[in-house]
């Protein structure tokens, strides 16, 4: 969900960068990208956590955890990470299988019979969200029945004993009540509570020993505190749901540090059979053959061509996006103590493409020439000295008319960036947005091993 915020005066605390291992230059963006989103988003705080070859190379914090009294973040406070905590519960359900004790293909009947269509409604379905079963909370807020107590089971009573949205594995529709099932599941199963298990099995060997469970009591004085606002207003304590409503759906509570520990796990695929892993991170698809870009407990896509293991979470009070690019072998955490707001999936997009690029040494070499070019471009000119035999060929005289016609009247760009850069056909791929006050546009070169341009395309951004 994204809302317009009001921009207001936000006095900035800061906290050393932890054990940072990366370039001054990308620490130094990052930076900017924290700070200038808290500006505009008017977002409290906002704790950081980037991993490259497989280990933290960065963590800082940002802004005020607490308003009353005035808190800095530090990157020891914990966040609530909403539904993030659903990759934590198809692990569990995961390591399960692998033990004997259950498999994705047991059907709901074997553990509650008498839930809708049980029979028909497989544990693979709860996890991938292709269930039919209704979703008891989609609001982006806590309904006045949520500030009292409840039990998995009577969300169970309440919402999947309804009859079903749609038939099991024909649609994908996100649902919170699936994973209250599967949370169910496993403590039958297990015999254990829900966050005692997923601490002993799934939290420790992932390196994290200071989870905490918000489904049985807000985060302590020493922790974040969750804001929310009601339009432009200014922020107020976010309500708590009362025990039980959040369940195996949104419980955990953690660091951005542990969350990072956590994509390592998964990188290094230490906690898991591979069998496992790949089950989780494969998208599920319909009966009619449509994808439906998650897998079990993850969304699954690309990012400008990367592979995109993600998920991000929203719970009163906060909000957090958690990417993982395993061909890349880097992840990036970004954890908010505010509802109802994109900012950590704004922080999060753009600290990935900072990682990426400041991979790419020759970035700023070619950013230079590219937008040199489209001067030359709008004025009629061409260096073709500069590109391949194709790329000369390609800019014939009615190419260069047209690109002088369509794009001298534009004038000067008001802003020429990189967004995505990746090596295809030999060549080096690089993408830009180009900006003017009423339009964008796109570009597309790529460039042989030698520097010169086998394609420079304009086109009106999608």
């Amino acid at each position: 969900m994204r809302i317009l915020l009001a921009c207001f005066a936000l006095g900035l605390s800061f906290t050393a960068h932890a054990d940072a291992k990366v370039p001054p230059a990308l620490a130094a963006k990052i930076d900017a990208i924290a700070t200038d989103a808290l500006k505009q988003s008017g977002v409290p705080s906002v704790s950081i956590a980037v991993v490259s070859g497989g280990e933290i190379v960065y963590s800082h914090a940002y802004g005020d955890a607490r308003l009353q009294p005035e808190t800095p973040a530090t990157q020891a406070m914990r966040y609530g990470i909403g539904s993030i905590s659903k990759q934590f519960a198809a692990a569990a359900v995961l390591l399960l299988q692998q033990q004997g004790k259950l498999s994705l293909d047991d059907k709901l009947s074997k553990y509650f019979p008498d839930l809708t269509e049980a029979n028909d409604i497989t544990l693979r379905q709860l996890l991938s969200h292709t269930s039919g079963y209704q979703d008891y909370w989609p609001q982006d807020y806590v309904m006045p029945a949520m500030l009292q107590p409840t039990t998995p089971q009577r969300i169970m009573d309440g919402w999947a004993k309804r009859p079903l949205d749609f038939a099991p594995g024909s649609k994908w529709q996100y649902s919170n009540t699936g994973y209250v099932i599967i949370g169910a599941v496993i403590e039958k199963v297990t015999g254990e509570p829900l966050f005692e298990f997923l601490q002993l099995n799934v939290l420790a060997p992932a390196g994290i020993a200071d989870a905490y469970d918000i489904d049985r009591a807000a985060l302590p004085d020493a922790d974040a505190r969750g804001y929310t606002r009601f339009a432009l207003g200014p922020l107020h304590p976010a309500p708590q749901a009362g025990p039980g409503w959040i369940f195996a759906a949104a419980e955990l509570a953690m660091t951005a540090q542990d969350l990072a520990r956590w994509d390592i796990s998964v990188l290094r695929q230490s906690l898991l059979q591979p069998a496992s892993y790949h089950a989780m991170e494969t998208e599920v698809v319909l009966h009619d053959g449509l994808g439906s870009q998650y897998g079990l407990g993850t969304h699954v896509g690309n990012m400008a061509g990367r592979r995109v293991i993600s998920h991000d979470g929203e719970i009163s009070g906060f909000t957090a996006t958690n990417v993982v690019f395993p061909d890349e072998d880097a992840a990036v955490v970004v954890l908010t103590n505010q509802d109802a707001v994109d900012a950590s999936g704004d922080i999060a997009s753009d600290i990935a493409q900072a990682l990426f690029d400041s991979q790419d040494a020759t970035a700023g070499d070619a950013l230079k020439r590219a937008r040199a070019i489209f001067d030359d471009l709008q004025h009629g000119r061409i260096d073709r000295s500069l590109f391949t035999a194709n790329g000369n060929a390609y800019f014939s005289v009615v190419a260069r008319r047209d690109y002088a016609d369509s794009l001298g009247p534009l004038g000067t760009p008001e802003g020429f960036k990189e967004k995505a850069w990746r090596l295809r056909g030999g060549m080096t791929m690089r993408s830009y947005e180009i900006d003017f006050p009423n339009r964008k546009l796109d570009l597309v070169t790529y460039a042989m091993p030698d520097g010169k341009l086998e394609q420079y395309i304009v086109s009106p951004a999608n």
